[in-house]
């Protein structure tokens, strides 16, 4: 998929932190919050504080004393590589799931480290204290949510593009098919669980359009290219959790569409089976790199500095394929 460049945006006061602290988000992203508490050379973080475009979350209840607070924010899988920069300054720990670590400054058994930054909230007018995930883009909270709904809406293989959180035909077309497929009244998309609905969509099987499902006990981050006749386009990394399915971005009618997976672990290093890597891909060569990419030309991959990735082709000549990546 390519995604947009987005930041987290704070709007910072130097007012201390004594009340409730409330994230908002204003991206066009489900994400994932984890905070840190630095008090007197002790940090404390916790998470995952999962936030809906348009939403708000209490992540810390009452006077809250701090000398720093600190955030790491990131989107789900579903959307494939973390649009959100991840470059904070100071390293704290997080764990996989829902997590409080008192001393996290050093990593024990699952928990990972992971870059942090620091924020000043702002005070509002209830006493409270805010800080806003935003974007490039400034959406306010109605455009966040549309554009948040038009990105899933895409993902899940609908024509809602462009991701602007403008409203129109081709956004209501989409919106009315997605609904119409689920067998879902219009009402439903003012309910506060629809984005919880449309993730659980984009998370099945489809009967058009490339699936992936994840189908081993381990994170898996594949990659997808397509070949229009003119170039091939190779594209990644999207991450599959254990038990998930996911459509990668495949707009338009391709020739040929390519995949490639691999079974990784907490911090992305390849798993190996009986001492070969667990992955899922064949024998044409495409270009790759470490980190999110979108590459047209393919061919001198090395010299580049990229990485000849042997891809598989996908049959799509029924619509629909569905890849599951299982244990051998």
């Amino acid at each position: 998929m390519s995604l947009p460049a987005a930041a987290i945006t704070l709007f910072a006061s130097s007012l201390p932190a004594f009340a409730d602290l409330k994230l908002c988000n204003r991206m066009s992203y489900v994400v994932e919050a984890a905070i840190g508490i630095d008090e007197k050379s002790a940090t404390a973080t916790r998470g995952w504080f999962r936030i809906d475009p348009a939403a708000c979350r209490v992540v810390a209840q009452g006077a809250l004393t701090a000398d720093r607070i600190l955030l790491n924010a990131r989107a789900l899988g579903v959307y494939g590589a973390s649009p959100i920069p991840q470059n904070g300054s100071d390293t704290l720990c997080v764990a996989p799931e829902n997590f409080v670590i008192a001393a996290a400054r050093q990593c024990r058994g699952n928990q990972t480290p992971a870059p942090f930054t620091q924020i000043t909230p702002t005070r509002t007018d209830d006493g409270n204290l805010v800080a806003y995930l935003a974007e490039d883009s400034e959406y306010d909270d109605e455009q966040a949510r549309l554009a948040g709904i038009q990105r899933l809406l895409v993902i899940a293989g609908y024509d809602a593009a462009p991701i602007d959180g403008v409203d129109g035909p081709k956004t209501q077309a989409a919106l009315a098919a997605f609904l119409k497929s689920r067998g879902l009244a219009a009402d439903n998309v003012q309910s506060p669980n629809f984005f919880t609905t449309m993730i659980e969509a984009v998370q099945k099987p489809s009967p058009t359009g490339l699936t992936w499902c994840n189908d081993t006990p381990h994170k898996i981050m594949a990659a997808v290219a397509t070949d229009d006749g003119k170039a091939v386009t190779s594209r990644g990394w999207y991450r599959i959790d254990p038990g998930k399915c996911l459509h990668p971005d495949v707009t338009g009618q391709p020739r040929q569409v390519y995949s490639f997976a691999e079974a990784v672990d907490g911090e992305n290093r390849a798993i190996k089976y009986r001492d070969k890597p667990l992955n899922w891909g064949g024998p044409k060569e495409l270009c790759t790199r470490e980190s999110k990419f979108e590459v047209s030309e393919q061919g001198d991959c090395g010299t580049r500095g990229l990485a000849a990735t042997g891809f598989a082709p996908v049959d799509m000549s029924s619509g629909g394929k569905t890849l599951r990546f299982a244990m051998p």
